[in-house]
């Protein structure tokens, strides 16, 4: 039976229990199986949803409070609803509701799950859209209610949606309010905790101070899959842990902070060399694991490294490369796919380049996959499907940020020497990372690197005289344009070329640079460019002269 909003509204002012249950669920049916507001109607949504929260006040049955709080879910789905909810005290009835107030006194010995999970439906709803409601909660430490219950993570007593809940609220809380960030991540040791929560989640056993095994699977080469309610688990707690971790790859940490980033380093190498069910799933728990790498301190990378090689790993001079192969797999899949390279493929290609850039097994190992001895000359190194190919292309992206770190990763791999950067990438490509590095004339930025040496093969040798450095290929020979032109006739051209060049910049149309003694470009003003142009061409015919009285 459809009920209009006066009518329920009517129902609920009476007062009695039964009646303002049975308008609220039949309100609740209708509109959760289509969710739509008449316009003009705000007042009363309003006034209704001041009613639900008296209701709420009151000693109810639990059929009541669930139907009132379905109800403010409901409503709180639209903004134009969030007035009655987003105060302090319509926060603090639904805190008190979930079961995370503060305040001695509210603390049924049997909670109701149902109550408690539907009045967090109503806190992350109300918390997203409203600032108002962010401030109270974070007034109401809010926080802490959540903080505490996570303690219990091993407890049995929390169904798995009262637990996801209250993790996807503190996901938004701390995603919305920095201070509320500050203070999971220190006061209330938030690394720590949330990495014990995960450990938990993933039914994880430690055979060695960083070595992470799933409980039960010990040794075992392939692990099944994630049941779907652990990995909805575990992709939140990887979420709020990326909020709270923001800062910490800019800044120095202690030896026990080093220690908890380590702790949770592993964790994050299990989570990587897991999977879940179904293969979407699965890369959306590896793409929050690598955004949550990204913000590690670099020197506790080093887990990725650290468990020992066992029968069916895969082993690099003496280490596990298990992970970095997952990565690197992870990358180039973001990478075919070709959407949103900003957001989707950065953070993987980053996490692969500052772990190439201390590690030098990680660095040999990428430089085997990607930057294999040159054989195919022929081609430009950004034509072909070989992820070389695919990397040097994005050099030449039309975002800057994406061309940067895909030029940046191979550098890295080429120990960041220009000759060999440009030998793999060719000079045209390598010119923008070059010129932003003040390396045009060559050279080596410095680095920590091992002098092992670049092996090249026999076609690499044979081709390396004729090959043309800015396209990094065999080019054909091309006729000389000036031959059989007399001195005149080569400098006419040349002065012609140089008031073409002179006008275009004069009309801003380009911009002639040159190679500053920095090794970096700046701009070239007309009248070095004409002075160029003379002394080569002075030079030029003093050299003839001297021939010629010679």
């Amino acid at each position: 039976m459809k009920m209009d909003l006066n009518a329920i509204i009517e129902k609920m002012e009476t007062g009695d229990q039964d009646a303002a249950l049975t308008a609220l669920q039949t309100f609740n049916k209708e509109k959760s199986q289509c969710f739509s507001f008449t316009p003009g109607e705000e007042e009363d949504r309003e006034r209704l949803g001041e009613l639900v929260l008296g209701f709420l006040e009151r000693d109810l049955q639990p059929s009541c409070q669930l139907a009132c709080l379905e109800t403010i879910r409901i409503l709180s789905r639209d903004k134009k609803s969030l007035v009655p909810f987003a105060t302090r005290h319509a926060m603090q009835i639904l805190i008190r509701h979930a079961g995370l107030s503060q305040d001695e006194g509210f603390s049924p010995e049997i909670p109701d799950l149902e109550v408690i999970v539907e009045a967090l439906k109503c806190l992350c709803n109300i918390v997203f859209n409203s600032e108002a409601a962010q401030e109270a909660g974070a007034e109401l430490q809010l926080i802490v209610g959540l903080a505490e219950r996570l303690k219990q993570c091993r407890e049995p007593q929390w169904s798995h949606d009262v637990r996801f809940f209250d993790l996807r609220l503190m996901f938004l809380i701390t995603a919305l309010r920095v201070d509320v960030r500050a203070q999971l991540a220190r006061e209330l040791r938030g690394v720590s905790l949330l990495s014990e929560a995960l450990d938990a989640t993933l039914g994880l056993c430690w055979p060695d101070t960083y070595e992470v095994a799933r409980a039960g699977f010990d040794g075992c080469s392939e692990l099944p899959p994630l049941g779907r309610q652990e990995t909805e688990r575990a992709m939140e707690l990887l979420k709020i842990l990326f909020n709270v971790t923001f800062d910490s790859s800019r800044r120095k940490v202690d030896e026990e902070e080093a220690a908890t980033y380590r702790h949770l380093g592993a964790i994050l190498r299990h989570c990587i060399m897991s999977s879940s069910e179904g293969e979407e799933r699965t890369e959306e728990m590896h793409s929050h694991t690598v955004n949550l790498l990204g913000n590690l301190p670099l020197p506790c990378l080093d887990v990725l490294l650290m468990p020992k090689v066992q029968q069916g790993s895969i082993e690099y001079i003496g280490v596990n490369m298990d992970a970095v192969k997952v990565l690197l797999e992870f990358m180039e899949k973001r990478l075919d796919r070709g959407n949103k390279l900003k957001e989707t493929l950065l953070p993987s290609l980053n996490l692969l380049t500052e772990s190439a850039r201390i590690h030098r097994e990680t660095r040999k190992f990428l430089r085997m996959k990607v930057l294999p001895p040159l054989r195919d000359v022929k081609n430009r190194p950004e034509v072909g499907n070989a992820l070389r190919n695919k990397l040097v292309r994005l050099m030449t992206h039309i975002d800057t940020d994406v061309k940067h770190c895909a030029a940046e990763f191979l550098f890295v791999l080429c120990k960041e020497s220009v000759s060999r950067f440009i030998k793999y990438t060719g000079y045209g490509n390598a010119a923008g990372l070059l010129a932003a590095r003040g390396l045009m004339r060559g050279g080596r930025d410095p680095g920590h690197y091992s002098e092992d040496e670049d092996s090249d093969t026999e076609e690499y040798r044979e081709a390396k005289p004729h090959i043309n450095p800015v396209t990094g290929r065999v080019e054909e020979e091309q006729p000389n344009p000036m031959e059989g032109m007399t001195e005149e006739q080569k400098e006419y051209e040349a002065m012609k070329l140089v008031n073409m060049f002179d006008k275009l910049s004069r009309e801003q149309v380009i911009q002639p640079m040159k190679i500053g003694a920095d090794g970096k470009m700046t701009s070239l003003e007309p009248q070095e460019l004409h002075y160029l142009a003379s002394q080569q061409f002075g030079e030029s015919n003093n050299s003839d002269s001297d021939s010629d009285t010679n």
